[in-house]
Formats: C-alpha cells, structure tokens, sequence
C-alpha cells in the first residue's frame, strides 16, 4: 500500500514459516515491504515466502545459533538492505512438570526464545542504528503472569520483557525505537498442538474467561504490522491485557490458590508429564542439532 511507511523498506522477521511469523511476513507484504524471513524449517520457510508477493528472502537460521545470525543480517543488508524494523518472533514452547523435565528441551527453550531473541537484537542493532530502525520483541501474557506446567516458556518470556526495556533504554539516544508485544493465546499449531494434552487444556479452561479465548493469527498479524508502523513501544492483544499490568502483582497469588486445587488431581491421573517440544515448529529439533 502506498500510504505505508513500510513500503519498499526492508523488515525482518524470525520465526517466519509458521503461525503468528508466517501471518505476520503476510500482512507485511501487503504493505509493500522487502522480506527477510528466518526460521530453521526450511521446507515450511520456502512454503511461506513462495506464498508472498514482492521480494522476499528466506534464510534458514537457527537462532539459538550466534554465528548464522550474523551471516544472515550480512546476508540481508547486501540482498535487500539495511532493514528498517526486526521482529524476534521466533518461539518454542513445552510442557509438564518441571521437576520431570529433560534438563536439554527446558535449556532449548531459554535458547531459543530468549537467548535467540537477544543473539537477534545483537545481529541487527548495527542495522536498526544506521537506519533509525524499529525492533519489535514478541513476548507473552506469560511475561507478566507465570503458570504452572510451562516453567521454561514462563522464563524465558519474562526474561525477554526485561531485555526489551534494557535494550530502548540504551538505544534510544541512537534514534531505535524498541518495541514488545504481549500476545495472549492464538490459533497456531503449537496451541493444538498443546490442546492435544489434558494438562495443558485444564490449565487454559480454569484461566478466567477472556483470558482462555484464542485470537485469530491473522488478527493477531493485522495488530503487530501497525504496532510495527507506528513503532509503538507496547501492543497488547487482546487490547484488555494492558490491565494485568495494573494487577500483575496479584497474579502469583491468585495462580497459585487455583493449582493448589488442581494440581494434586493432575498427578495423581499422571497427567503432567512433560509433553517435549510442542508444535510442529519444535520437530526440527528432533532431527537436527541445536544450532544446526
């Protein structure tokens, strides 16, 4: 479109092939932008840039990978240019009892989701301060209120809250404007996915009502383009989730008088067994080497 700010810039979006990524590169391409997708499932990456109109290019990277971070911000400057806005969407997600978790899947999580977003950060700041760009950091209502059986996510989501408030802090005297986006949940394969375990439905089903409903991607994409054109410093979607902020210090509290209740009945049916990596966004990591 060419009333867009984004239009003929150059946007960069890891997580790309799937879910909120792949719905997000979409709404962005209508804008009028020049891709740079990254995702470390090559097959489903290629799927969704051939889907999209204008110039796009795909990298497979694997974020939790420093080095292929950086050879792919090369990459990206000298195919598209300099870009003018980062999204570190890239995210994976487990479940079940931390007590009975594989020390490895928890440790990949924090890799990815937040160590993957701060190596993202570092690959492109040079870009983002040439270009008084805009970083845009997908984070979680799991930021602001942990819960049980999601321990890894829960951490690593509050843990890129905290980077993404350091990071403006210390970039804004260079002109980038550092965003985050708190999301709730959202259609994509790693919530079926996580639906598939009884566990993890209980935990949603006892949320308060509008706190367990599932937002479209699309929508949820349409809401973070904007955030990303209006370099808005914090997007909550649904908008309602801007009021935990009011509360949050309530939430602990509240979370654990609930699971006192339910959570005795869930091990005693066995039901909090970790799940491993959920979503087909997690399965190339059963087939290939972290960083590979």
């Amino acid at each position: 479109m060419d009333d867009s700010p984004l239009k003929d810039r150059t946007v960069v979006v890891t997580g790309a092939a799937r879910g909120v990524g792949a719905a997000l590169a979409t709404a962005l391409a209508r804008r009028g932008a020049r891709l740079a997708l990254l995702d470390h499932d090559e097959p489903a990456l290629e799927a969704t840039a051939a889907a999209l109109p204008g110039t796009t290019l795909a990298l497979r990277v694997d974020v939790a990978d420093g080095e292929a971070l950086h050879a792919a911000a090369e990459a990206v400057r000298r195919r598209l240019g300099p870009p003018s806005a980062v999204v570190a969407n890239a995210g994976i997600a487990e479940g079940g009892s931390f007590a009975e978790s594989d020390p490895a899947t928890w440790r990949r999580v924090i890799d990815v989701n937040l160590i993957g977003s701060a190596q993202t950060a570092r690959a492109f700041l040079p870009d983002l301060i040439r270009t008084a760009g805009y970083h845009l950091q997908i984070a979680s209502l799991a930021s602001i209120g942990a819960a049980p059986l999601m321990s890894a996510y829960c951490a690593s989501k509050s843990g890129v809250e905290a980077f993404t408030h350091t990071l403006r802090a210390e970039t804004a005297h260079h002109g980038v404007a550092v965003g985050i986006a708190y999301l709730g949940w959202t259609d994509t394969d790693l919530i079926r996915d996580a639906d598939r375990y009884a566990a993890l439905r209980e935990l949603r089903a006892h949320m308060p009502g509008p706190a367990r409903r599932v937002q479209p991607a699309d929508i949820v994409a349409a809401r973070l383009t904007h955030a990303v054109e209006q370099r808005r410093t914090a997007v909550y979607i649904p908008r309602w989730l801007r009021l935990t902020q009011l509360t949050r210090a309530a939430i602990p509290p509240l979370v654990l008088r609930a699971t006192r209740r339910t959570l005795p009945r869930l091990e005693t049916e066995q039901l909090v067994h970790p799940t491993g990596l959920l979503g087909p966004g997690g399965h190339p990591d059963r087939t290939t080497t972290p960083g590979g």
